[in-house]
């Protein structure tokens, strides 16, 4: 019988969100693939997880070495838990190519619900939170960075980026002159001693931290979504479903299209269709 590869979140701060859940199978595997073998080991001791499994250092750098190596242990009945340094495996972290490979050869992956920066990040922005797009994290090189925002600005969902703490200032600022000056917050530390949230206008929080110095500690960046109105008048939205109704035989495909293309509430875009197909 072959194993199974178990996807283990791990505490990004406070100790106590380790799932029981997770300390089983961490207590169970044959084998845990890491980031950090050294962390990861550290980790089970403060969390007093006593396993007899094999450590496999388990990264970006050496993932493509290692993935037919965690492959062949798995077909040969070997069970694996994937853990990240901190956190879930595969959020910002290039663990999706092993499960990719694993499903592909008909294998189990089994994912583990626990411990992540990006919904709590959301839920304390109090910004919308029911529909969200995650980013992780921006280029490090500006023009590179304006390019992706630029990609961003008509996005009409909440968006959440992570982001290191020397560059906050400088994406808040190209947020600034590329989005408008549109609510935001600023969510370091979490579940950590220091955890904070500054919430206010983009504008607000780049003199924030001007005044105050650039955030420590790890940093998620929540933005809210772009005006239904500004999307609209990006687009030519007559246009748009004329060009649409000509290709398809039904209104609703019409819609379904422009909908997709613009993200735009899709009862107005229906109404707007009916009204042209009228005309």
């Amino acid at each position: 019988m072959s194993g199974q590869l178990f996807l283990v979140p791990t505490p990004i701060g406070n100790l106590n969100d380790i799932t029981e859940r997770a300390r089983q199978v961490l207590q169970d595997v044959q084998l845990i693939a890491c980031e950090d073998t050294r962390t990861t080991q550290k980790l089970l001791n403060l969390l007093a997880i006593k396993t007899d499994a094999q450590f496999i250092s388990y990264h970006e750098y050496n993932a493509d070495k290692m993935r037919p190596v965690l492959l062949e242990k798995l077909s040969s009945g070997t069970d694996i838990a994937l853990v990240s340094d901190a956190g879930t495996p595969l959020i910002s972290d290039p663990g999706y190519r092993l499960v990719r490979d694993v499903l592909d050869a008909n294998l189990t992956v089994v994912p583990l619900p626990g411990a992540n920066a990006v919904l709590p990040a959301l839920q304390l922005s109090g910004l919308a939170s029911d529909r969200f797009l995650f980013n992780g994290f921006l280029a490090s090189k500006k023009s590179a960075r304006r390019t992706e925002l630029e990609s961003l600005k008509n996005v009409p969902a909440t968006m959440v980026f992570y982001e290191s703490p020397h560059r906050t200032i400088d994406t808040l600022v190209d947020m600034l002159d590329i989005f408008g000056d549109r609510p935001a917050a600023v969510v370091r530390e979490l579940t950590k001693k220091f955890e904070e949230s500054k919430r206010g206008k983009l504008s607000e929080l780049i003199s924030y931290y001007t005044q105050n110095g650039e955030p420590k500690g790890e940093v998620v960046l929540v933005v809210a979504r772009a005006d239904e109105d500004a999307v609209a008048q990006s687009f030519d939205i007559n246009a748009l479903l004329k060009e649409a109704l000509k290709k398809n035989k039904s209104v609703r495909d019409a819609v379904d299209e422009v909908t997709k293309t613009t993200g735009l509430d899709r009862r107005k875009i229906y109404k707007q269709a009916i009204e042209i197909k009228n005309e």
